[in-house]
């Protein structure tokens, strides 16, 4: 898909997507939202920041076409443009992946540093899909962010853990450590929502999951096979034909770029009585 890049100089907006706690879709998130900015048009980067751990590169569906990683660019062993990967969906899209191999500490702040502020004068938007959790590489991810995407499920443990990474943006960042600088803006993203499930009491509602963490609400995106399917394929959803997840990311997306959508939460149309009795015993 041929997306029409813009003239005006790169916006260079970092954007960490990030969670407390581990399997709550962030990756999935991160491939779609970047996915969604190139989509519009915006000149977009996702990097790995999950050294050792890596399957982003999976998700965007570029694994065999792994050659430099942001490691080697760290280390000098590679140049930027060398282990960029240009999406061949979308021509707007560059994918960076990370180190199958390396420890979490090769990664260091000033190595960081320099990669992003290389790559700000070539994208719109770098998305910084963060490993979970709150150690090295977590904090590398979202030292340098100008905004945040918590990617949280509606429960207890994940919602916990998310206030706790609202807490390292508050403190532990480029911009919280600098004088008169911006915070960083955080926005939560509540991913695998399942309304029915809502309704028995067995997961919470958006209200209460912001009560809790005291930052706007991007997106609701609900529990959907569509979200399973797109990453064995190496799709990202918004790519992979018309779903409610794919429409929650989209609508995400325009929210994130300070359009106006009305917030709804969809969900998976479910199979009826007749539909499962006969489906089981075709």
């Amino acid at each position: 898909m041929t997306t029409e890049s813009g003239t005006k100089p790169p916006l260079g907006r970092v954007i960490v997507v990030t969670s407390g706690k581990g399997g709550v879709g962030k990756t999935t998130s991160s491939a779609a939202i970047s996915a969604g900015l190139a989509k519009q048009g915006f000149r977009t980067v996702v990097i790995d920041f999950d050294v050792g751990l890596r399957n982003l590169d999976m998700t965007m569906g570029c694994e065999r076409r792994v050659v430099f990683d942001f490691i080697n660019v760290i280390q000098g062993d590679a140049k930027l443009k060398q282990a960029l990967i240009k999406d061949k969906r979308l021509d707007t899209l560059s994918i960076l992946p990370t180190s199958q191999t390396r420890d979490k500490d090769a990664l260091t702040r000033e190595g960081v540093e320099k990669v992003l502020t290389e790559l700000k004068t070539e994208f719109d938007y770098i998305i910084c899909d963060s490993p979970a959790g709150i150690e090295h590489g977590a904090q590398m991810a979202m030292h340098f962010a100008d905004e945040a995407v918590v990617v949280t499920n509606p429960e207890v443990s994940s919602v916990r853990d998310s206030d706790r990474i609202l807490g390292l943006l508050g403190s532990q960042t480029h911009r919280a450590a600098t004088d008169g600088a911006e915070p960083v803006k955080a926005q939560v993203l509540i991913t695998r929502y399942d309304q029915e499930r809502v309704e028995r009491g067995e997961m919470m509602t958006v209200e209460d999951v912001l009560e809790i963490l005291a930052v706007p609400l991007l997106g609701v995106v609900p529990e959907s096979k569509a979200v399973l399917k797109a990453s064995n394929v190496g799709t990202p959803v918004v790519l992979d034909g018309p779903s409610a997840a794919a429409q929650a990311y989209e609508d995400a997306v325009s929210r994130l770029i300070g359009g106006s959508v009305e917030m709804r939460i969809a969900s998976e149309p479910r199979p009826g009585l007749l539909q499962r009795l006969f489906g089981r015993a075709s």
